[in-house]
């Protein structure tokens, strides 16, 4: 595996040669930073830490500040780990750019999906609704019954209710990678990505 962190710029389209229409999202990923390698031996599986955009030294505690030491590099916002990385001969404080990737990969992208809030069963379940006829003017979205009446005498765990919609980490595969900027550090994701704009992506590529 292979993979970087990156920022999502928002989206747009592009056409082929053909004239078509592609739409992509565009995601501005890396510079990247090996902060540590962590091996079966020394921690039981292996995995690279990548470190992703510039944080002010006064606010890294020593710790970290002793890590980021460790790698020769100056102190990042996100630190990541990705299992099994790929590249070959990788060191400390390397540094990955989007030129990893080629145009025509399958790649993964995460991220966390935009917070909706408290929404009802309607939205958050795509439940139907009550009938709209014999006088029921206020039950069009409502939820209905919710459980059984003297056994089992409760609800049961997982019943679909109105609740906190969105927030979640959600994983979007077989993407393909339709162009890429090495000089911006831009990758142009054909479709759509979870996250609001600016938010935190993690692209990966088996």
């Amino acid at each position: 595996m292979i993979g970087l962190l990156g920022k999502k710029i928002g989206m747009t389209r592009i056409f082929d040669e053909n004239g078509n229409v592609i739409p992509v999202t565009i995601v501005e990923a890396g510079p990247c930073f090996v902060t540590q390698i962590k091996t079966k031996e020394n921690d039981g599986y292996c995995a690279t830490q990548l470190g992703y955009i510039e944080k002010k030294l006064n606010r890294t505690n020593k710790p970290l500040l002793g890590h980021f030491k460790n790698a020769n590099i100056t102190p990042k916002k996100f630190l990541v780990e990705f299992r099994d990385f790929d590249l070959k001969d990788l060191k400390l404080g390397q540094e990955l750019k989007v030129d990893i990737f080629n145009v025509g990969d399958k790649i993964s992208a995460q991220g966390i999906s935009k917070g909706k809030g408290f929404q009802g069963v309607v939205k958050r379940h795509h439940f139907g609704g009550g009938p709209v006829s014999h006088g029921q003017s206020d039950r069009l979205r409502a939820p209905g019954s919710i459980g059984a009446s003297s056994f089992p005498s409760r609800v049961f765990k997982g019943q679909r209710m109105a609740g906190r919609m969105g927030g979640n980490k959600v994983t979007i595969r077989n993407l393909k990678v339709v162009k890429i900027d090495p000089e911006k550090n831009l990758i142009f994701i054909k479709g759509s990505i979870p996250g609001h704009i600016n938010g935190l992506v993690k692209l990966m590529k088996k």
